[in-house]
């Protein structure tokens, strides 16, 4: 390598190497860049679920602002946890976490309407579900066999495709102006396309450090854009920055603990689906960056990082944490594989957590702007799970367990007011569609055996059978 590279080839692939300060921070902060969007928002649709206002003069506002904190700060505390270890907890890697999509689909109907009231439950289930995803680290390697591509695809796919309406409602002007003549205007719909557009021209035109932070320099573009014709005021941005203080410490158990059967079933059941996301990222990282397998060991311990980093968030108010699979592309793309990088990320991001300006400046951001990088970003969450699908031998087996799976689970997503006089609890986990559809499909992988006959087969795929992956029918 040239004299002005970060190290040699063997430097690069040893995660205890640390480059030069100079280069070892912005490489840090590239980092947080990567996947500083795609924390806080999940905060962001939790709060505007459970119908926190979005204004600064909002009485909601401080809380809005917490939840935020909370998830930079514990992105940042389970990031550590990986980096640095704790026993045998964490990998040891150069492994980013944040706040996850994927248990959105059970939070969302947990906090619906409630406001502050249905935190509680909220939180009892992060913490319950989070000891027992760090539990998981025990046994990760034995349960793969009944997590498949045809499984995970699916549930991937399922949870992107439980969360476009979000980014929709966004654009067109948030759930709160559902109904209004604002609603979906010309207006709104421009300041998401022009974060769209700035997103994919960054995304595929250039490269580096702008097409790595395209989303977040697509949204600041449509903030700018926004004040360009008023959707916010600078007085608007003046009273949140004056609102918000300039350190505050999290606070344990801010929202109480409630035990609620639903969040905490929903929240252990998706714990396996992060687990095994978790486990395909380590892969990624030890590939890409030092061209190895991930050993037993890195998988466990990144697996207790998570399920323990989503359990301590859980007790001051954060969401669950998942590894970012951004930053693994980012690692294949730099050739970095120092963990001591991603530690000067963490710490970046534990200091932005302590400081809530950060999340009032973040919260000025219009939810139509905000719109038009969740668009971008859920697309990616379905076409991640179309990716993972690809890989599935689309043998008449497979076809059938895909098709029953996705027909309830989707099915239910688009009308759960068909399981409406079930328990209150049995009706939160099936109304949202995914944990009847993993559900589904595990136990079929498990027990339909390798083989269905022809003329079951003909009859439920018409004809689109015993094909492999990713292959079309022939023409007959």
């Amino acid at each position: 390598m040239a004299e002005t590279s970060i190290g040699t080839p063997e430097q690069l692939r040893d995660p205890n190497y640390t480059p030069a300060l100079h280069k070892a921070i912005p490489l840090g902060i590239q980092h947080v860049l990567a996947m500083f969007v795609s924390n806080v928002t999940p905060a962001i649709i939790v709060a505007g679920a459970a119908g926190f206002g979005f204004g600064s003069n909002s009485p909601d506002f401080p809380e809005l602002l917490y939840l935020i904190q909370m998830s930079m700060l514990f992105a940042g505390v389970a990031t550590l946890l990986q980096t640095i270890t704790l026993g045998p907890v964490g990998a040891a890697l150069p492994i980013v976490q944040g706040t996850s999509f994927a248990f959105l689909p059970i939070m969302i109907p947990l906090v619906a309407g409630k406001g502050v009231d249905g935190l509680a439950a909220l939180f009892g289930g992060v913490i319950v579900g989070g000891v027992f995803h760090a539990c998981l680290g025990a046994v990760i390697g034995k349960i793969r066999f009944a997590l498949p591509p045809l499984v995970t695809g699916l549930v991937v796919t399922m949870i992107g495709l439980a969360l476009v309406k979000v980014g929709i409602q966004y654009a067109a002007g948030g759930v709160p102006a559902i109904g209004t003549p604002e609603y979906g205007s010309m207006l709104n719909w421009s300041a998401a396309m022009v974060v769209v557009v700035v997103t994919l021209g960054l995304k595929f035109f250039t490269r580096g450090m702008l097409s790595v932070s395209a989303v977040l320099i697509g949204l600041v573009v449509g903030y700018v854009y926004a004040l360009m014709v008023g959707m916010v005021t600078f007085e608007a941005i003046g009273t949140s920055w004056s609102r918000a203080s300039a350190f505050a410490l999290p606070v344990p158990f801010k929202y109480g603990f409630e035990f609620s059967f639903a969040a905490v079933i929903g929240f252990c059941l998706m714990a396996f689906v992060s687990a095994i996301e978790t486990v395909g990222d380590v892969s990624g990282v030890t590939k890409g960056g030092a061209g190895r397998e991930a050993t037993d060991d890195e998988i466990s311990g990144a697996t207790y990082a998570d399920g323990f980093g989503s359990a301590l968030a859980g007790v001051f108010g954060g969401l669950p944490n998942t590894s970012f699979s951004q930053n693994v592309g980012l690692i294949a793309m730099t050739g970095v594989m120092s963990r001591h990088v991603v530690t000067i990320g963490a710490l970046f991001l534990i200091l932005c957590g302590l400081v809530p300006k950060v999340g009032a400046i973040i919260r000025t951001v219009p939810i139509e702007v905000l719109g038009g990088g969740v668009i971008v970003m859920f697309g990616m969450v379905v076409a991640a799970g179309v990716s993972m699908l690809s890989d599935v031998d689309w043998n008449r087996r497979n076809m059938v367990i895909f098709a029953i799976s996705l027909s309830i689970g989707f099915g239910l997503q688009l009308e759960p007011d068909a399981v409406q006089h079930l328990p209150d609890t049995l009706g939160i986990l099936m109304k949202s569609g995914l944990l009847p559809a993993a559900l589904i499909a595990i136990v079929l992988n498990l027990v339909l055996p390798d083989e269905l006959s022809d003329e079951a087969t003909e009859e439920v795929s018409g004809g689109l059978s015993g094909h492999g992956a990713g292959s079309l029918p022939k023409e007959h």
